[in-house]
């Protein structure tokens, strides 16, 4: 295999690091390109403390190139601690890896020039091809020593930049690859900031004491986007952004709504044998409706998975999930806001715009859920479709409340 190597601090890894990895496997045909987070980097002996650890720097690196085979990730020098050195790198990474040939060591045009001053240059040359790649300037470098040079667009991207981006609350996001924010996002790294507060390196908890980190609702949302169809899709992650919305307007924990709406079809892809079996295992009965139509424990059956698939025991994410097809009794406000959502979403094309606009209003939330409610019920009795209990009796309990 002809193994390409890229080192550096990764601190943190951004879209200029893959598409120079990228880049390399295009032009010179490299099979794989390892990438070696340093411990301690020689060129940065001066830099002030990273605000991230080497365990931090390792997951952000192995989350961004999920499912890519050309890429891997290599903690030799993290393991070795103290400061790292190319040649003891090259070494160890040739008596492991046994590529074809010599390895290709990827460095950037900025370092170039210093090459033949770092430490034990003529036993690098000896053990690796240099490639030197774009990261200042646009035309060719000219060394004093072998080397092969790409021609790849320089990016106008670091890791200091996305730093200072972070800490000074500018817009960095789309910087980095998508499961690195995640990971900064909910760690706090960098100083990053949200709704006005540091995050001191955990996500909110929830109400029950739960901490829903956004790794989580990831996960959550990659079954829905693999299980449902993209029009099934399309509606949970409506109902997770408008419940998003209603959960910030009325003093809730936007996370745990965004969680709930997209999670809450989880159980429709599943046969009625799954979602009776599944069901049964809540803790409540079946009723009589609910056996003749087992399609309506779709949101009690997508409740269970979030516990078990996903180790989510929030009970308020837990209750909007399971009774946003039916109701209930004695609905929290989440339960409420997720109701509303399902039926009053933007691609529901039968959804009263005007119904939907209340929702956006400074009408209280129980008023807008007995709209919602009441206008679904007259559209299950227009379709003479069977009304069940829990439905019937909250909405005579919602009635009593808006007289």
């Amino acid at each position: 295999m002809k193994l390409a190597i890229l080192g550096g601090s990764f601190n943190p890894v951004h879209l200029g690091h893959l598409f120079l990895a990228d880049a390399v496997l295009q032009a010179l045909q490299y099979d794989r390109v390892v990438l070696i987070p340093a411990y301690r980097s020689p060129f940065k002996l001066a830099a002030r403390e990273m605000e991230s650890t080497s365990r931090d720097r390792m997951e952000m690196l192995a989350a961004s190139i999920a499912g890519d085979p050309r890429l891997t990730v290599d903690d030799c020098e993290i393991k070795r601690e103290g400061i790292s050195y190319t040649v003891d790198t090259l070494k160890d990474i040739i008596r492991r890896y046994l590529p074809d040939g010599k390895p290709g060591l990827i460095i950037g045009d900025d370092l170039a020039g210093d090459f033949p001053q770092w430490h034990n240059s003529d036993e690098i040359l000896a053990l690796a091809d240099i490639i030197i790649a774009r990261r200042v300037h646009s035309g060719e470098i000219h060394c004093p020593f072998p080397n092969r040079q790409i021609t790849n667009e320089v990016m106008e991207v670091s890791s200091a930049m996305v730093r200072e981006r972070i800490g000074a609350g500018k817009d960095w996001r789309y910087l980095v690859p998508a499961a690195a924010k995640t990971i900064i996002e909910d760690r706090g790294l960098y100083g990053f900031v949200e709704n006005g507060a540091a995050e001191s390196g955990v996500t909110e908890q929830s109400p029950a004491g739960e901490i829903i980190s956004r790794q989580t609702i990831i996960r959550v949302e990659a079954a829905a986007r693999e299980s449902l169809s993209p029009e099934r899709f399309l509606h949970s992650r409506n109902t997770a952004l408008m419940a998003w919305d209603l959960c910030s307007r009325f003093g809730l924990e936007p996370r745990l709504g965004y969680l709930a709406g997209i999670a809450h079809d989880l159980g429709k892809p599943l046969s009625e044998e799954m979602l009776l079996k599944l069901a049964k295992s809540d803790g409540r009965e079946i009723s009589k409706l609910e056996k003749k139509k087992p399609g309506l424990l779709h949101g009690r059956a997508a409740a269970v998975l979030l516990r078990e698939r996903f180790g989510i025991h929030n009970r308020d994410v837990l209750e909007a999930v399971a009774l946003h097809t039916e109701g209930g009794d004695d609905m929290g406000p989440l339960a409420k806001v997720v109701y509303i959502a399902d039926k009053a979403e933007v691609s529901r094309e039968k959804a009263d715009p005007a119904l939907r606009k209340r929702c956006y209003t400074d009408e209280d939330l129980d008023s807008i859920f007995f709209a919602v409610l009441d206008e679904t019920v007259s559209w299950l009795r227009s379709k003479k479709l069977d009304l069940s209990e829990e439905t019937f009796r909250l909405l005579e309990k919602m009635k009593g409340k808006n007289r």
